[in-house]
Order: C-alpha cells, then sequence, then structure tokens
C-alpha cells in the first residue's frame, strides 16, 4: 500500500481518484483547500525520484488532494483525512505512528499466521469445488484475503455477513473512483459524469460508514485486552488513540480519533491491503500460467519446505524459500501494485527535480513507478519476467521490496517518509498464498494448449490485469 497508505496504499486506501492538494493546515475543523495545482511534471528516472524522495524528502512528504475529498468538504462542511490523505504533519505522524506500533510491526505480524491459515483453507477449497476451469480467478482470491484484513482490523467474532457487506461495498467504491472517462474533458457532458461519480462515491462512502461505526461502538463498550493468538485489532487502537487537537504540535490538546476518520482509516486499512495483495497475486499467477518452467521451480521448492500447507502457513519457512521471494519481487518490479506516486511540492523544491524555470508556482510531481521498474539503464531485458535476477549471483540480489538509502533500482511500495507502512504484512499475505495455490494446484491457460493469458495491463489506482485471468487446475500429487 505507497500502499497499504496508498494505505496509498496504498496504499493507498479509498482515496483512490487522482489526488491534487494545495492546503493551508487552520485550527478550525475545516481546512482551507486553495485552487489545486495543475501543472504535473512526470518523473521516471531512478536517480531524481532518490533525489526527491529520499535526500529531500521532507520537500517532497505532501499527497495532493483528491477531488472526492473536496467534495464531502462541501458537503458536510468538514472532512476528516485518513493516513493516505493526512497532510505531513503532527495528525499524519499520530496515524502512521499508532498503526506501525500497533499493527504492523513485526513483532505482530506473528499473530497473523491463523487468519492467513483459515483464509488459504477456504480459498483452496473453494477452487476445489470449481475445477478444473476457474472462470475469474480475483473473484477467489478478493474475499479470501479481505477476509484476513477484516479480521486483524475488528477482531475474530466480527460477522462473516458483515465482513461480506463491507468488502463488497470496498470493491464497489474502488471500480467507480476508477471508472474509464466516456466524454471528452472539460466538456458539460463529462462535468456532469464527474458529478454524478462523486455523487456515487459519496453514497458508497456513506454506507461504509453505517457498517463500519456501530462495530466501533461496540468494541467501545465491550472488549477484550487481545483477540486470539494475541491480537489486538487495529479498530482498538483507534479507540485508544489521542491525536493533535487542530494540527498543533506542542501538545497544548489531544482529542480522540472522530467518526469520519475512523470510516477513512478503516477503508484505507482494508481496501489497500486487499486490493494490492490481489493485483501482485493475480499479476503472478498470470505470469505462471504462460511460463510453466517458472511454475515447476517454485512448486519444487514449496514441495521441498514440506508442502503447501506446511510453506504456507510458517513464517519461518516462508523467509527460507529464496525462490518464492524472487518470484515476488519480480512480479512487483514488473507490476508495481501503483503506476505512479505523486507529491504536491512547492514551486521552490522544483530545482530538486530538475525542472526550475518551467513552473512558477507549486506542482504535482508524478513519479512514475512502473517505468522505474522496467529502466533499461538499471535492468537488463526488462520486459522479461525473469525471477532468477533476484536470486543470490544475480543483478539484483540485494534489491528488495523498499528502496536502499543509496539508490533506487524500483519502488513498488513508494519510498521517503510516505512509504507503505504496511509493506509487511503485503509481502507476508503475498507469499503465503502464493506458496498455497502453486503447492496445491498446477495452473495451465484456460483453453489449454499453448496460448497464455494476455498480459495487458489496465492502469487505474491499482496496476490491474485488464482482462481479469482465469486459468485450467488440476491438483498437484
Amino acid at each position: 500500500m505507497e500502499l497499504l497508505v496508498l494505505i496509498a496504499l496504498l496504499l493507498l486506501g479509498l482515496t483512490v481518484l487522482i489526488r491534487r492538494r494545495s492546503y493551508t493546515y487552520t485550527t478550525s475543523t475545516s481546512r482551507a483547500r486553495a485552487p489545486a495545482a495543475v501543472v504535473i511534471q512526470k518523473i521516471a528516472d531512478p536517480a531524481v525520484a532518490h533525489r526527491a524522495l529520499v535526500e529531500n524528502a521532507d520537500d517532497f512528504s505532501d499527497r495532493p488532494v483528491a477531488p472526492f475529498l473536496v467534495f464531502l468538504e462541501k458537503k458536510h462542511g468538514q472532512y476528516g483525512d485518513g493516513l493516505a490523505s493526512a497532510p505531513y504533519g503532527p495528525l499524519w505522524r499520530a496515524f502512521r505512528c499508532n498503526i506501525t506500533s500497533e499493527t504492523l510491526h513485526p513483532s505482530r505480524l506473528e499473530h497473523v499466521t491463523p487468519l492467513q491459515r483459515e483464509a488459504i483453507h477456504g480459498l483452496v477449497a473453494a477452487l476445489g469445488k470449481e475445477l478444473p476451469v476457474i472462470a475469474i480467478v480475483r473473484d477467489h482470491l478478493y474475499p479470501s484475503i479481505f477476509s484476513v484484513l477484516a479480521r486483524l482490523c475488528f477482531g475474530d467474532d466480527v460477522d462473516e455477513g458483515h465482513v461480506r457487506a463491507m468488502g463488497c461495498l470496498i470493491r464497489e467504491f474502488q471500480q467507480v473512483a476508477v471508472g474509464e472517462a466516456r466524454a471528452s474533458p472539460g466538456t458539460m457532458l463529462a462535468k456532469l459524469a464527474e458529478w454524478r461519480r462523486l455523487r456515487r462515491l459519496s453514497a458508497i462512502h456513506g454506507r461504509l460508514g453505517e457498517l463500519y461505526l456501530p462495530l466501533v461502538d461496540s468494541r467501545r463498550e465491550s472488549r477484550p485486552t487481545c483477540d486470539g493468538g494475541g491480537r489486538r485489532p487495529y479498530v482498538d487502537s483507534l479507540i485508544d488513540l489521542r491525536v493533535p487537537d487542530g494540527g498543533k504540535g506542542d501538545g497544548a490538546g489531544r482529542r480522540a480519533v472522530r467518526d469520519d476518520e475512523f470510516v477513512n482509516l478503516l477503508s484505507e486499512f482494508l481496501g489497500a491491503g486487499t486490493g494490492t495483495v490481489m493485483a501482485s497475486l493475480e499479476w503472478t499467477l498470470a505470469h505462471l500460467v504462460n511460463d510453466q518452467e517458472i511454475q515447476k521451480k517454485l512448486r519444487d521448492e514449496v514441495d521441498g519446505a514440506g508442502g503447501a500447507v506446511a510453506a504456507s502457513s510458517s513464517r519461518r519457512l516462508i523467509r527460507g524459500m529464496p525462490y518464492l521471494n524472487a518470484v515476488v519481487l519480480e512480479t512487483l518490479r514488473l507490476h508495481p501494485q501503483v503506476p505512479f506516486v505523486q507529491r504536491h511540492v512547492n514551486a521552490d523544491a522544483a530545482e530538486v527535480l530538475g525542472v526550475g524555470g518551467k513552473t512558477t508556482g507549486d506542482f504535482i510531481a508524478q513519479f512514475t513507478v512502473g517505468d522505474m521498474g522496467r529502466d533499461g539503464k538499471t535492468w537488463t531485458d526488462p520486459d522479461e519476467f525473469r525471477p532468477e535476477r533476484f536470486l543470490p549471483g544475480g543483478e539484483a540480489e540485494d534489491v528488495g521490496p523498499l528502496p536502499g538509502t543509496k539508490e533506487i533500482r524500483m519502488m513498488p511500495f513508494g519510498a521517503g517518509h510516505r512509504f507503505c507502512p504496511g509493506v509487511g504484512l503485503a509481502m507476508m499475505n503475498i507469499k503465503c498464498f502464493l506458496a498455497a495455490l502453486v503447492g496445491e494446484f498446477e495452473w495451465a491457460p484456460p483453453t489449454g494448449g499453448c496460448a497464455g493469458v494476455d498480459l495487458t495491463e489496465l492502469n487505474t489506482f491499482i496496476k490491474a490485469v485488464k482482462k481479469p485471468l482465469s486459468a485450467r487446475l488440476t491438483r498437484h500429487t
């Protein structure tokens, strides 16, 4: 999630329209929003991205505001930020520190394994009922992944019907938010279509609040110290959290998280945490369908670790599977969860990007993440799916999901202060589900023969497979 932030992210969450921000942080309940910056500077050079996001991180830590947020603020008089949309400052730091220490810290993730095991067991059983041809793989992946996030968010006692309803609404929100325009930009017809879309998003947002807030109130009234396995639900940490009042960083006043902030924070966590993992799994499976040799190498590693059940339910075994890690990293290099990362930038920082003189006011810096992962100056045969490059002795043996301090070669989870805090959870979910799916089934093109699957990309907020993956599955024996 940029992605669990985008969760934004990511990470990351459900504020998934192209963001535009120019703002003044005030002490009132409403932020003054100046006219949106309209100049977009696209950055594809990894060296320039490193100079901006890492070396000058403080100047490149604000995200532009989404039109949807402006719409809600005009409609309701105020709008509560989430982790992805909050300005870089004391409120953002409070949200970020809370989710990092209370939910996404590596020591906390040790307790997620039982949730993954149950979800994977249900997914394998569901796929087994539809053999041999699975028409749309993502329709099975989404609810299984979402169930892990929902229980991590609300606790083990959350109602399954409630979980399904939340999952459907969040998926609908994402689909509406990234819908393709059917009219020429700038025309009255286009403006009317955009207004209708914002109204529909607002309605979905309201229905999500109707689902979330009773659960929040229930946890406020009665909750155990921890859920099964020692987990503390994310919502409990938000109930106890106190954030700076009015954006002041002097400690003069702190307040509880408001209901509108709850809605956005929970939507980000659930939406980004599910959508990005699902997209990465679908891309990986599509490549494995097209390359049976790589699929066999991965299955052999899973079998060597004790089989699908053992490998997918043990963090220790997952960490000891280098080829699984390489396959996932190669997918993230070619198909990062988000096609670009945006920052709202003051004019005086333009020189950092080498665009001084090209803009006289604030602008949006758009870092094209997908281009960086396919940069021919950085990668050999950049368009080939070659996991071996991430193995010891390969050209990228020291490259991981987050950039290093010296250079950026790929940044699927963002970079700088606002990199996705959910990178650990996302990587663990992707690897556990993938190990189980490849260990339990052999994946082949749906029609048989040599025809591969279509790898055309759909660049929305999440970089998805344009044509949903379908495949022919057989039980691995």
